[in-house]
């Protein structure tokens, strides 16, 4: 069973270092591509390292001295390239700031057993440390390697909440956002496994126990999964912004400007969300604008479906009537009724995707206020 699971780690490897080169070589959405195959690069020679670890039985110097200095355990940049991943897909003017380097400062946290490794060896080389401290310095880096586990995982997990955080600001339900959401769920539910291997790796009485069982294919068969599943949705993600961005070009800047004002003002002015059985094709007559136009400015202007456009107006009715005292003879459903919705179950899946909030949990919040 374990050479099975080596096989699928090695194989998981492979496609996540083919994946990271092509993202780094992708020529559309950069930024993002580049933060996204770091992330896929990083996992995947973290991967490669158990491999070894699992696989390779040798007494050769030569690799036991490569196995203690090549850094290829570098975790603790994860969680920041997550952020700023998450970050550039929400904006695509975001830039890396000087600032921003403090973020990876922690890399430090990481290669200092390898340094320690270079320096017993070097040291030991060349007589200015004693060979008799062998012990010593390999009891250091293990039990280094086992506790540096824990702001490892901290730091995957911080970040990663402030990347849910950053999402749920927007209202926006767009393909990007959508994506965005995802991913950092994924790398959330990672998290809690990691966590329910970490804890009993940690502590002494079981760690050892831990390992002889089930060793660390807990924590990286489901690293190997997420190489495959980020660097596919990766580069859909990828294609369907540069789709998107290509055929913007049909659209002259006049027409996005006109039908964009006509629409805000048929839904600020004459309140069509407030029709329940609204469709695309009505607004088409009233406007005289094309349907292709309309879904066309919609979809890659705004970023929005007709129908998450015109529910985003019936959100904000509703946000407005639950707070107002006038309101509160009605029910919550029968307010959803009266902005627009036309049935309830349509209206909580939409409040929750739009507010990261269920319609009882908003009123609460902002009657506390």
């Amino acid at each position: 069973m374990s050479n099975f699971l080596n096989i699928i780690i090695l194989l998981g490897t492979l496609q996540g270092i083919i994946t990271s080169v092509l993202l780094f070589r992708l020529k559309i959405n950069k930024k993002a591509n580049k933060l996204l195959a770091s992330i896929i690069l990083l996992i995947s020679l973290a991967c490669l390292n158990i491999y070894f670890l699992e696989t390779v039985r040798t007494d050769s110097i030569l690799w036991a001295i490569l196995e203690a200095i090549i850094p290829l355990v570098i975790v603790m940049p994860v969680g920041p390239l997550i952020y700023f991943y998450v970050k550039s897909l929400l904006n695509p003017e975001f830039r890396l700031h000087k600032k921003d380097r403090s973020h990876f400062y922690t890399i430090l946290l990481d290669l200092i057993p390898y340094l320690a490794a270079l320096i017993f060896i070097v040291g030991g080389y060349f007589g200015w440390i004693n060979s008799d401290s062998n012990e010593q310095w390999g009891n250091f880096i293990d039990t280094y390697n086992v506790y540096i586990d824990i702001p490892r995982w901290i730091s995957l997990s911080v970040y990663t909440f402030l990347a849910l955080k950053l999402i749920s600001r927007l209202e926006k339900n767009s393909v990007i956002t959508i994506w965005a959401k995802r991913f950092s769920i994924g790398f959330t539910l990672f998290a809690v496994i990691w966590l329910l291997h970490l804890v009993p790796y940690v502590t002494p009485a079981f760690s050892n126990t831990l390992l002889d069982a089930v060793g660390w294919y807990p924590v990286y068969i489901p690293l190997i999964v997420l190489v495959y599943w980020l660097g596919i949705n990766g580069y859909i993600i990828s294609f369907n912004t540069y789709r998107q961005t290509a055929n913007r070009k049909d659209i002259s800047e006049e027409t996005v400007k006109k039908t964009t004002m006509v629409l805000e003002q048929l839904m600020r002015d004459d309140q069509l969300y407030l029709n329940p059985s609204l469709k695309l094709n009505d607004v088409v007559k009233l406007t005289e604008i094309p349907q292709k136009t309309i879904s066309a400015v919609l979809n890659q202007y705004i970023g929005k479906t007709f129908n998450e456009y015109i529910n985003t107006f019936r959100i904000e009715e509703f946000k407005q009537r639950l707070l107002d005292k006038d309101s509160n003879h009605l029910t919550i459903t029968g307010i959803a009724l009266e902005c627009g919705f036309n049935s309830q179950a349509t209206f909580q899946r939409t409040f929750k995707a739009m507010t990261n909030l269920s319609p009882k949990e908003f009123q609460q919040k902002h009657l506390k206020r």
